[in-house]
């Protein structure tokens, strides 16, 4: 990221509105998190053995070497996506698959603009990033079972939103704003070119 930031998120190390330099990725194997595994030490352990408890730190069971990007630029306002996309655990809103859930699988990004924004433009923010998320899901169309409802996202799936830690914040970043459209957009694009991605990798 560009200098300090501020972000808000709830990823699992360090959630909620924080200023920080960095977000880490920690890769992990389904194997690596048992059921008496603690997934949280697990992470912090890992961070501190690279200098990284200062960062902001998020887990994912997809190979980070098949991220995406997406950036978007509406007027002034430039909003730049990264994402790592996996489904394997997918959950459609409103009604939890039965049972244990499967194979470790999840959605993290990282949505960046390069406008200050309020803690409440920063919530508003995240919302039109998980929209664009789960509009991104539902057009891949995925179903675990042929009789199940399409995905829209998954059980650990974790967005944060970053933006410059100085200046004057704007108040609004919702769908009417250049600031909800640009990162609307970048969203979109990542997501999308990671569940195509998902998707043609289960195919093959």
């Amino acid at each position: 990221m560009p200098g300090p930031c501020r972000v808000a998120s709830w990823a699992p190390h360090r959630p909620g509105f924080q200023t920080v330099d960095r977000v880490v990725w920690r890769e992990v194997r389904n194997a690596d998190l048992g059921p008496d595994v603690d997934a949280l030490a697990l992470l912090r352990d890992g961070l501190a053995a690279i200098g990284a408890l200062d960062a902001v730190a998020m887990m994912t069971s997809r190979d980070i070497r098949r991220h995406f990007t997406g950036t978007a630029w509406v007027g002034n306002v430039t909003a730049t996506c990264l994402a790592t996309v996996g489904l394997t655990n997918g959950e459609t809103v409103g009604r939890r698959r039965p049972g244990r859930p499967g194979p470790l699988g999840t959605v993290n990004l990282l949505v960046h603009v390069d406008h200050a924004l309020t803690e409440a433009a920063m919530l508003e923010a995240m919302s039109i990033a998980a929209e664009a998320r789960t509009m991104a899901i539902l057009e891949g169309g995925y179903r675990p079972d042929a009789d199940a409802p399409p995905v829209t996202g998954t059980g650990t799936d974790c967005i944060v939103i970053a933006c410059p830690a100085t200046g004057e914040p704007s108040p609004f970043a919702g769908m009417h704003t250049a600031i909800g459209e640009a990162l609307g957009a970048a969203t979109l694009a990542a997501i999308r070119a990671g569940v195509a991605d998902w998707l043609a990798e289960r195919r093959g």
